[in-house]
């Protein structure tokens, strides 16, 4: 402790005091209390046994000599008992004050005014404390073990990309079929027109009317073209 004090004393302390209040704190202390500061009573003519007052993080310990020194009085009050902390700057040192909820208040003066300022200072720190205190939780990780995706034997699908071809409508298939010559009467006929006319001239009606209408399934079929069935139909016509 004696470690911890000397970066929170200053010079304006009494060497002396400090040394009977720290001897006195080592069997006064909680567990896990720690002193935050000590201010020293400092009067105008040499005190030989100043009033002291304690800070620690749990409460405000008020130190006052007794028999010549040989004793000590200490008075205690936690830091939820206390309502509000005040510090009156004087011509020669300041007075330091704190009242509890019970509407006790409690000063001691001739504290130094650096003193007096970082008393309340520590005091104001540990009240908003207990106003806002500061929750720490701990983060706790959640290992969780990952199953293994299960692999699938699949082939890779690809998609089949199909072109679209601009086609030009036809109206008359005769124009892109080819004339198969499996029908020698047309053909013949064609070939010899003297020949053909004999035959045709021979005919008898029902026979000319038989021709013309397989001239037209030849036409529909797409076998000869529109300008050669109308000149068979215009023959045919002829006879009839």
């Amino acid at each position: 402790m004696i470690d911890n004090l000397k970066k929170i004393l200053n010079e304006d302390q009494d060497p002396k005091a400090i040394e009977k209040i720290t001897a006195k704190l080592e069997s006064l202390l909680m567990k896990n209390e720690e002193v935050g500061y000590i201010g020293v009573q400092k009067k105008p003519a040499i005190t030989v046994f100043p009033d002291s007052i304690v800070m620690t993080n749990k409460r405000i310990i008020i130190c006052k000599p007794k028999n010549l020194g040989l004793s000590m009085d200490f008075i205690d009050y936690d830091w939820d008992d206390i309502g509000g902390a005040f510090v009156k700057e004087n011509i020669l040192g300041s007075e330091f004050s704190f009242s509890t909820k019970t509407e006790l208040v409690i000063s001691i003066d001739y504290i130094p005014k650096n003193q007096a300022r970082k008393l309340h200072t520590f005091a104001k720190e540990q009240m908003d404390l207990l106003k806002n205190p500061i929750v720490i939780t701990p983060i706790i990780e959640e290992i969780t073990e990952e199953e293994p995706i299960p692999v699938l034997d699949t082939i890779p699908y690809e998609e089949e990309v199909i072109e679209e071809i601009e086609t030009e409508e036809v109206t008359n298939f005769a124009e892109i079929m080819p004339v198969i010559s499996t029908y020698s009467e047309p053909v013949s006929e064609a070939v010899n027109t003297t020949s053909a006319e004999k035959k045709i001239s021979e005919m008898s009606s029902d026979e000319l009317f038989s021709k013309l209408q397989n001239y037209k399934k030849l036409l529909d079929n797409g076998l000869i073209l529109q300008g050669e069935y109308d000149t068979y139909k215009k023959e045919i016509l002829s006879y009839m």
